[in-house]
C-alpha cells in the first residue's frame, strides 16, 4: 500500500458517497487508475464496506450507555450463550470482548434513561454469566 492508496482511504472514510471522478482529482489520479485501485482495496479486504453513519437521536435512540460486565463465569458455553443473546438485543450497537477487566464493553442506544432502566433490568443482567456492571453516560462526543 502506497501513498495514493492511503490518500484514497483517508477520502473515502471522509466522504464514502464521492464520484470516482471527485475521488481521483482529490488524490492525483485520472478516473480510471483510480477506480482500479479502489477495486483492488476492495478485493484485498481493505474496504471491507460502505455505509451510513445516521443520527441515532432522529431514530429514538438519542440515549447512549457504555456498559462494562464483568462475567462470573468464562467457559465456552457461557461466553457462546452470552454473545448469542447480546447479538439479538437491538439496543446494543457494538459490543467488545476484552482482555483483562471489564470482560466486555457494550455501548447501548435507547430513547432516554427510562428506557435504559427498563432495557438494563428485562434483559442485560439476566445475560448469561453476568456477575457485575457498571454503567457510564457520557458528557460530550469530543471527537
Amino acid at each position: 500500500m502506497d501513498r495514493v492508496d492511503r490518500a484514497i482511504l483517508d477520502q473515502l472514510q471522509r466522504d464514502g458517497r464521492l464520484t470516482n471522478t471527485d475521488l481521483a482529482d482529490r488524490v492525483g489520479l485520472s478516473p480510471s487508475p483510480c477506480l482500479r485501485r479502489v477495486r483492488a482495496l476492495e478485493r484485498a479486504g481493505v474496504i471491507t464496506g460502505y455505509r451510513a453513519d445516521v443520527d441515532q437521536a432522529a431514530l429514538g435512540r438519542g440515549f447512549r450507555v457504555l456498559l462494562h460486565i464483568d462475567m462470573a463465569v468464562q467457559d465456552r458455553a457461557t461466553i457462546e450463550a452470552f454473545e448469542a443473546e447480546v447479538a439479538g438485543i437491538d439496543a446494543v450497537v457494538e459490543c467488545l470482548r476484552m482482555f483483562g477487566q471489564p470482560d466486555y464493553q457494550l455501548w447501548v442506544a435507547v430513547a432516554d434513561l427510562a428506557a435504559y432502566e427498563q432495557l438494563y433490568i428485562s434483559r442485560l443482567t439476566g445475560l448469561p454469566g453476568v456477575a457485575r456492571t457498571n454503567s457510564q453516560f457520557p458528557m460530550k462526543r469530543v471527537k
